[in-house]
């Protein structure tokens, strides 16, 4: 297992925030990780789409890729950039913010795409949110990885994730860090979207791509966690729309 992190320039604060994460996460879990080597080495652009199921998550999803040789560059919330001291340094990590709703939107896929083409691993949560779902299955997919690796012609692995919400459970605070937990990884092949390479980008091509992502992430959980996922994803917005 590599220790020393990815070989290239990161930058002071990206190295010392994995020296604190990384050792905290050894003495917390126990990783069983599966297909590591489908990442591709530095220097090569890939999109990278998991499920979200715990605030936890990006911290042991990032350990998983800086051992196996990448250092992860997430599209993440703008709020989190203006919280104090802590914004200043995920800015520093070269971590991409999304300005949702606002006219500001389109430049997180700006800069997910220019990353790419720079050989960065960027790393996308398709459902945009941590899990709705009653049994934390994938919900419903949105088009922002779709339309990076379309835009730029990169692999997208398909990596489930599970265990860590036994750490962190969904949208708690209050973490049961012993004793230590399971925390499964597993990535799959790359997502074949070469049929809509080169295609108007409509939404019915954008769609079927995001289907093609999301089906693909499931595929892996459904073997992490050794059951059938629901025949019908949990949609948000639908179930939002409802409440109201």
């Amino acid at each position: 297992m590599l220790v020393a992190g990815p070989k290239q320039r990161l930058g002071l604060t990206y190295r010392f925030i994995a020296a604190i994460v990384r050792p905290t996460l050894l003495a917390i879990t126990k990783r069983r990780w599966h297909g590591g080597e489908r990442v591709p080495p530095v220097g090569t652009g890939v999109v990278v789409v998991a499920n979200h199921i715990s605030h936890l998550d990006p911290m042991t999803f990032a350990h998983f890729l800086w051992d196996h040789g990448r250092a992860v560059r997430y599209l993440a919330k703008d709020g989190l950039f203006r919280i104090p001291v802590l914004g200043k340094m995920i800015a520093r990590c070269g971590q991409i913010p999304v300005y949702r709703d606002t006219g500001d939107a389109a430049t997180a896929y700006r800069d997910a795409v220019a990353a790419v083409r720079r050989g960065e691993c960027v790393a996308i949560y398709p459902e945009g949110t941590i899990s709705r779902d009653p049994q934390l299955w994938p919900m419903v997919g949105k088009t922002g990885a779709a339309r990076v690796a379309l835009e730029t012609g990169c692999d997208v692995l398909p990596i489930a994730q599970w265990g860590v919400q036994d750490i962190l459970p969904p949208y708690s605070k209050r973490p049961r860090l012993f004793p230590r937990k399971d925390v499964q990884v597993r990535v799959g092949a790359p997502v074949d979207l070469s049929d809509l390479q080169g295609q108007p980008v409509t939404s019915t091509v954008m769609r079927t791509a995001t289907d093609r992502i999301m089906a693909a992430v499931v595929a892996e959980l459904e073997v992490v966690r050794g059951e059938k996922a629901p025949g019908e994803r949990f949609d948000l917005r639908k179930n939002t729309e409802g409440d109201r």
